[in-house]
């Protein structure tokens, strides 16, 4: 049965709402045993991404399980560095990885951007499947990593690193690094906007390392770009609005700055209080947050009141979009997660007039 709901959307523009919606970055994981099993079947991760029926089934997973306010396409930051040919793999225990990562000129002047309706149709066709399946349940989020973030992976070859590679290119040569950031914010821009064609109805930038670099390397090498991504985004689609998110982990220094680029909202990691943010960014931009996923191994009473204290530091209103401060880990118990959508919607309410 149709059943819209549009809360999701509605928070990010500020718009009035009768409670505060919730998603969960990687809600569609490992700490699901039915997302396990779709897994086992595809063989591989890489094989679940890139079919756009197994990529279908694992997002609504989550969605049948728990009411949630939006769906996120199942599918990776790093598929755009997959197409530019630089051979990603997943080892075993390790994470990704590439085979040939860039550490020349010659391979950094070789890099093509590619095309979303060739490489990366893949991704097209399951978000046009996946919004075709939810039949207007929820909204659906499409995505992509920052440049920044996409550049960590493609220079260290490997995540998870200390970014010596890429911080060593920063100071030495930052003119190649440059040239790989706006190849990657070329390719996010047109990867995105195919998404929101296919039927993404909002879209997020996961900047996941802009918190490794210094104040004014951020600005430089991180932020510029997404804003110059954020000034190529389509805005609207099916005569609405489509919001834009930004990411930016261990980005709590930065709201002000980020907030100015144009993006509807700002995603918050746990390390700053949501009402300090909310004062930060004013009326500018929406917010999104920020419970410590760690908080999930508690017990619910425990859950209840770390919820009941966000929302209370966010206060009344629109403009809050619940979730946690980055990726829901695989040794969550999925009655917690929940125990954590129920404990939003649930206390919510009072801090919401519309009727």
């Amino acid at each position: 049965m149709k059943t819209s709901n549009h809360t999701f959307l509605r928070a990010l523009l500020k718009q009035p709402i009768e409670y505060t919606p919730i998603w969960m970055m990687r809600q569609a994981g490992r700490y699901l045993p039915e997302y396990n099993e779709t897994r086992a079947r595809a063989g591989d991760f890489l094989s679940l991404c890139k079919t756009p029926a197994l990529a279908t089934e694992v997002t609504l997973q989550p969605l049948d399980r728990f009411p949630l306010d939006a769906a996120i396409l199942f599918s990776d930051i790093l598929t755009i560095p997959d197409a530019m040919g630089l051979g990603l793999y997943f080892a075993q225990g390790e994470g990704p990885m590439f085979e040939r990562p860039l550490r020349d000129e010659a391979s950094i002047q070789a890099l093509k951007i590619p095309d979303p309706g060739d490489e990366l149709q893949y991704v097209m066709d399951a978000v046009s499947e996946i919004r075709k399946a939810l039949n207007d349940r929820v909204p659906l989020i499409g995505f992509s990593g920052s440049p920044f973030t996409l550049a960590c992976y493609m220079i260290e070859g490997r995540g998870g690193t200390d970014f010596r590679e890429i911080k060593t290119m920063l100071y030495n040569r930052p003119e190649l690094l440059h040239q790989i950031l706006e190849k990657n914010a070329h390719a996010v821009t047109a990867y995105l906007n195919a998404q929101i064609d296919s039927g993404a109805q909002a879209v997020m930038i996961f900047d996941t390392w802009g918190g490794a670099l210094s104040h004014s390397a951020y600005r430089e090498f991180s932020l510029h770009y997404m804003h110059q991504i954020i000034e190529g985004l389509k805005r609207e689609s099916e005569g609405m609005r489509v919001p834009c998110i930004v990411f930016t982990k261990g980005g709590g220094l930065w709201l002000k700055a980020i907030a100015d680029i144009g993006c509807d909202a700002v995603g918050l990691d746990w390390t700053i209080d949501m009402g300090e943010a909310r004062k930060q960014v004013g009326e500018k931009v929406a917010l999104q947050g920020n419970l410590d996923p760690s908080i999930l191994f508690s017990s619910p009473q425990v859950i209840v009141k770390e919820v009941e204290k966000i929302l209370a530091s966010y206060g009344s209103g629109s403009g809050h979009v619940f979730n946690l401060g980055h990726g829901i880990s695989q040794f969550t118990p999925p009655e917690h997660a929940g125990a954590l959508v129920e404990a939003v919607h649930t206390l919510s309410r009072k801090f919401h007039s519309a009727s």
